[in-house]
């Protein structure tokens, strides 16, 4: 909002239709994705539900601000004072009234123009021209008080603390939160389909539905925040149902946790609950649903995300673990100016990866240190921590940004491929083979995936993807990381010993009886060979990330926008206009590369 008064200095008017085209342009987006079970999501600036604000210099308001004020100082209804400052309401100070049209005076202005815009105004253009004189009087009477080294301050940097101290943001967004947020009492009711992996009738989601604080634990940890120990973190998540405290025993189901299975799962007592505030932490004894809370004993058994209940409650399923819209596909190698500073660096990586759900830390074949992240900006911000708060300023090179690709098929492998173990006395056979159309995104979106019942994603997969009922129950495992959208099936009949080798589609295999001769060191090398044949014949390709990009611009702006585009190789696929306003929707593919 600050560049309406310092660099477009627009009139009131022409500021107020800009916020509602902005706002109506909010709305109609909100209203395409509305959700009967959150009710009316668009925003009413009259109701309190949009603040305008600065956020570059820190401050913000909204028409609350403002009705509190003047509702003191005329003695009017706070709510009828909110309503006249939105909307087709405008006063004459001339004639001291109220009217639904402008009526031509010069006076007569609208309400949201005379009682908020033009003030802020009024106090950046004297701050800005170092009026002092007139500036001290005028926060006097709005009850500002400025501390006295601010007092010596000039230009932009007196106007920047004025308005912080005036209208500051946090306290704007705070007082949105409090009174339009739903209580997670009311919340939970409506999420926890959302929330919740395992059956929606049992005891754990009927505990986070209600969220119950004598029902099990169910808390979910989001975040990994560092602590001042060096090499510790804080767990920090929050709280559905029950209440966690000090020195409680618990369940941490990891991602890669299956319900029955002990992978990914471990049990360890929390060695302090602490609540954040701010910058400051508080150690309190527990804390009941429908709080964060951050958790001191466990970021050893954490890497990113992880679910937490009751060490008795064996039959718990975990929350989902939270989607990201990109994916970590831009990547740069990292090395250390001082070969003595290597640990420093392994150990801050682990430390980045840890803070940060994004990140992804990799070390490749050749020894390099690998940080993939969402682009190139996001890479910047994660080096800048590392070499700052994770290594104590060690220096490190960084190579240049480069693109992940990866490899696929096109159709069946032209024939099933066979591999033999070094030492003759193993076989194995494979084919590839392109996944079906939708299935992969149905992976992704979590409606096929390798916690679900064998006999539920038998069914799916054979009545909407055509797959073989029998085949469909021997999908050995997901990849990669066991979760991604890729799939080892196992297509061998009356075959012994199989389970042990269990780590690599299989067509057919043979095992010797003997297990020394079926060990890691004669399996692993053949099933790499016997992949790597199997996607050979299949018609292999390598496939470069691309971004899916939605633009909002005016009609004059959209030149611009396609030669943009045209230079990053993009692919524009859909133009609309927006009914009854001057903008188009452009949708476009952007490679990242």
């Amino acid at each position: 909002m600050d560049r309406c008064f310092l660099e477009l200095q627009v009139d009131g008017e022409e500021a107020y239709q800009t916020f509602s085209r902005v706002i109506e342009n909010a709305n109609v987006i909100m209203a395409t994705y509305e959700d009967p079970l959150l009710g009316d999501c668009q925003v009413y600036p009259e109701k309190g539900t949009v603040a305008f604000s600065a956020g570059l210099h820190g401050w913000a308001f909204t028409l609350t601000n403002f009705a509190k004020m003047y509702a003191s100082k005329f003695n009017v209804d706070e709510g009828k004072m909110m309503e006249r400052l939105w909307g087709e309401n405008f006063f004459d100070p001339a004639t001291k009234k109220w009217s639904s049209k402008n009526t031509g005076s010069p006076t007569c202005k609208r309400g949201f123009v005379q009682f908020c815009y033009e003030p802020i105004k009024q106090i950046i253009n004297t701050c800005m021209n170092d009026q002092k004189d007139k500036l001290w009087p005028m926060l006097q009477k709005l009850g500002v008080v400025m501390k006295s080294e601010e007092k010596d301050l000039m230009g932009k940097a007196l106007m920047k603390r004025v308005m912080q101290t005036w209208l500051p943001a946090s306290t704007a967004l705070l007082e949105m939160m409090i009174f339009h947020l739903p209580s997670p009492a009311k919340a939970q009711k409506y999420r926890v389909e959302n929330l919740y992996e395992g059956p929606l009738d049992d005891v754990y989601a009927n505990a986070i539905r209600n969220c119950d604080p004598e029902g099990p634990l169910m808390l979910y940890v989001s975040k990994m925040i560092p602590a001042s120990d060096k090499g510790r973190f804080f767990a920090f998540g929050r709280v559905f149902s029950g209440k966690v405290s000090t020195g409680l025993k618990v369940r941490i189901m990891g991602p890669n946790f299956v319900p029955g299975e002990k992978k990914d799962l471990y049990v360890k007592s929390v060695q302090r609950t602490v609540i954040w505030m701010g910058k400051r932490q508080e150690t309190v004894e527990d804390v009941p649903c429908g709080n964060t809370v951050a958790m001191v004993g466990l970021d050893q058994f954490i890497t990113k995300n992880a679910t937490l209940t009751n060490e008795k409650e064996v039959d718990a399923h975990p929350i989902r673990a939270m989607k990201f819209s990109v994916s970590p596909v831009v990547r740069v190698a990292v090395q250390c100016k001082v070969a003595s500073d290597l640990p420093k660096l392994v150990e801050g990586l682990k430390r980045l990866a840890k803070s940060d759900p994004m990140v992804v830390c990799s070390i490749e074949e050749s020894g390099e240190h690998i940080i993939a992240g969402a682009g190139e900006l996001h890479l910047e911000i994660c080096l800048k921590d590392l070499q700052e708060d994770f290594m104590g300023g060690a220096e490190i090179i960084k190579s240049d940004p480069v693109v992940s690709f990866r490899e696929t098929v096109l159709e069946k492998s032209c024939r099933v491929v066979m591999s033999k173990s070094p030492n003759k006395h193993n076989r194995l056979y494979m084919e590839a083979r392109p996944m079906e159309e939708g299935l992969a995104v149905a992976i992704d979106d979590g409606r096929i995936g390798p916690r679900d019942d064998p006999k539920n994603r038998a069914k799916i997969l054979s009545e909407e993807f055509g797959w073989d009922k029998d085949l469909a129950k021997k999908i050995w495992c997901f990849g990669p990381e066991t979760t991604g959208p890729n799939m080892v099936v196992d297509m061998c009949k009356g075959v012994q010993y199989l389970n042990e080798i269990k780590d690599s589609v299989v067509c057919d295999v043979v095992l010797h009886a003997d297990a020394i001769h079926r060990g890691g060191g004669q399996v692993i090398p053949t099933a790499r060979r016997v992949i790597y044949a199997s996607q050979i014949t299949a018609k292999p390709r390598l496939l470069e990330p691309v971004y899916l990009v939605e633009i909002q611009a005016p009609e004059q702006a959209l030149g611009g926008i396609y030669s943009v585009l045209n230079q990053k190789r993009g692919h524009v696929f859909e133009e609309m206009q927006r009914p009854g306003t001057p903008l188009y929707n452009i949708k476009a593919y952007l490679p990242g590369l």
